[in-house]
């Protein structure tokens, strides 16, 4: 909305209020003239009538019928007050607010917030410009409502300057005010600005804390967010549901398991267990730590479930290789009566992909468009290429990319890629590649697979070219690392790790190990060794992968029979993935992976992904 708009002065239709109003005003015996009392008879039932709309609409019209001005800043105030308090459309309150004469502070406040809390936000910074304009002083209330504005917009500079004025008037020391800046902050992605803002602070209260927790939590920082979590703990500052929210997401990032563990147990001592927005974080935490049976029972036990319970589940069961059950979960979903989200059924098509039921893919991606009339987003576009992909399909990726009613955005090219590079498709790769050269030139990982490619066909000139374009680009490869946590302590391991304290055990390990699971009759994948090298050295190479490393500092650690739980940031090679089935043999180990794409449930030398991944 723009400022010239903000001054127009809409009409509102009069009308006679309906047959059944159910209250009358009778104006002949009181003292008073007629306008005044009916102004404060109408704002009185007003402030009474919050929950229903349609009696809402019966006091404005007979407000209108009986004169009542709507340029009274009172009236106006108490018509926008009430209008937004069951969350009416902007637009009307709008229209109202158009007419009002020199509306108050409060009014203003009350509009910012209204459209802060809506879907577009944008025409809050518009109001509060406009209230400069009108020579009207922002106050204590004006800066939380209009800063959740912006975090909702993710616009840092706007937030920038907002701080700086709140600096300047005087109200940055308000601990109202300060959270809503460390939120700010967080949501538009800096949270070491939020977490300063936050050691700054003499006076910290619960939504500061959760505000700078959740900041870390979302932008991929979850040790932070642990160590807050904590460290509130110590301070005596009891959490919310939204503090467990927020330190469960940290814990599924990780792979956390046993201090998700810990923070269900706090849950459900406390009673928030019955939260929704925490139960569905605990189911989140369960399934992403490969635990689906502990996801599975507290879906179960939930009291209320949404759609976001219905799909974390969905998802959960998909990426831990139930796709069949997840597809009878939707099913069930349908039976209930539910409408399933667009996120929905990007968990239902990752459930195809990740399963390889290439049909049925097809058949939902169908019945979305459909029957449940939404329009296809690229994150589903991508989960169709993905399915062609892995299922080796991949000129009939190909040309479903060409056939896309949008431009394809980067991760689709890249998936191409990633198909090409597993099942061996050059030409299409280096297509691929082209493309997204010109959408994300310095992309590691798109140069990683290209080499990885280039490597599969033993073209090490190709590869070499490929590695000094980086070089010369400066362009770092992500480099692959394995995460497991023991006794609430997190151990991270990257290939070839010496850094660790137990690091001449491990190795001792790893020893042990190879030796084991070639009387197992193990042969090293070399070609996963994307190198030129001898045989030897790839072998070497092969067994000092972060997984493996961490997988021996597990076995070290733990009893017979505990499973071991690892989560890798890069996909499992599969040379590993042979050698993960064995050890889980030979160690009567469950062993559980999670990689960059999905889980793999190693047991009796076996994988839940049946080598499809």
């Amino acid at each position: 909305m723009h400022s010239n708009q903000l001054g127009r002065q809409p009409s509102i239709p009069t009308h006679s209020p309906r047959k059944h109003f159910s209250f009358t005003i009778s104006t002949s015996s009181c003292p008073e003239s007629p306008k005044p009392y009916i102004l404060k008879k109408c704002i009185a039932l007003l402030l009474s009538c919050a929950s229903s709309k349609f009696k809402f609409r019966q006091i404005h019209a007979f407000s209108i019928r009986h004169g009542v001005p709507l340029t009274n800043p009172d009236m106006g105030k108490y018509l926008i007050f009430t209008l937004l308090s069951f969350c009416s459309p902007m637009s009307y309150a709008h229209q109202i607010f158009s007419q009002i004469q020199n509306p108050n502070i409060f009014t203003w406040n009350t509009m910012i917030r209204g459209y802060a809390e809506s879907e577009n936000p944008m025409p809050a910074l518009e109001l509060y410009r406009q209230m400069h304009v009108s020579c009207i002083e922002p106050d204590t209330h004006t800066y939380p409502f209009l800063l959740k504005a912006i975090a909702k917009l993710m616009d840092v500079r706007e937030g920038e300057k907002v701080h700086s004025i709140a600096i300047r008037n005087g109200f940055e020391s308000l601990v109202f005010v300060q959270n809503t800046l460390v939120h700010m902050y967080a949501a538009c992605g800096h949270a070491e600005s939020a977490h300063k803002l936050f050691e700054l602070m003499p006076e910290r209260n619960l939504v500061t804390w959760n505000s700078v927790i959740n900041g870390y939590a979302l932008n991929g920082r979850p040790n932070e967010a642990l160590t807050l979590f904590r460290e509130m703990g110590l301070q005596g500052v009891e959490p919310d549901g939204f503090t467990m929210v927020s330190l469960l997401s940290a814990c599924a990032e990780l792979g956390a398991l046993a201090l998700g563990r810990r923070a269900h147990v706090y849950m459900v001592k406390v009673g928030l267990d019955g939260n929704l927005h925490a139960g569905n974080a605990l189911l989140d935490l369960y399934a992403k730590c490969g635990s689906i049976r502990q996801a599975h029972k507290v879906f179960d036990e939930m009291e209320e479930k949404s759609v976001v319970s219905w799909t974390s589940l969905i998802v959960g069961l998909a990426v831990n290789g139930f796709g069949k059950e997840a597809l009878e979960l939707f099913k069930e979903l349908e039976r209930q009566g539910l409408m399933p989200s667009e996120i929905t059924f990007v968990g239902v098509l990752y459930a195809c992909s990740h399963c390889g039921m290439v049909d049925e893919g097809f058949d939902y991606f169908k019945r979305m468009k459909e029957e449940y009339g939404i329009v296809p987003k690229m994150e589903h576009y991508g989960c169709m290429v993905d399915l062609l992909g892995r299922a080796g399909l991949v000129k009939q990726a190909y040309e479903f990319i060409q056939n896309m009613p949008m431009q394809p955005n980067a991760v689709v090219w890249r998936t191409l890629l990633g198909a090409c590079t597993i099942h061996g498709h050059l030409a299409l790769g280096e297509v691929a590649r082209a493309q997204l050269l010109q959408l994300e030139p310095k992309h590691s990982g798109d140069y990683v697979l290209l080499s990885n490619l280039y490597a599969s066909e033993q073209r090490w000139s190709d590869v070499h070219k490929v590695r000094r374009t980086m070089l010369r680009e400066g362009v770092k490869k992500t480099p692959g690392h394995s995460l497991v946590e023991l006794r609430n302590c997190l151990h991270e391991f990257v290939m070839g790790d010496r850094s660790h304290p137990q690091t001449e055990e491990i190795y001792v390990k790893l020893a042990e190990i190879t030796k084991l699971l070639k009387l197992e009759g193990y042969v090293p994948h070399i070609s996963n060794v994307l190198a030129d090298i001898e045989e030897e050295e790839k072998e070497t190479a092969l067994s000092y992968h972060s997984e493996k490393i961490a997988i021996a500092f597990m076995l070290i650690n733990t009893a017979a029979g505990i499973p071991i739980r690892v989560v890798k940031n890069l996909r499992v090679c599969a040379d590993c993935h042979l050698a993960i089935k064995l050890i889980s043999k030979v160690f009567d180990r469950e062993i559980v992976v999670r990689d960059r794409s999905r889980f793999h449930h190693f047991k009796d030398g076996h994988c839940s992904c049946k080598d499809y991944w």
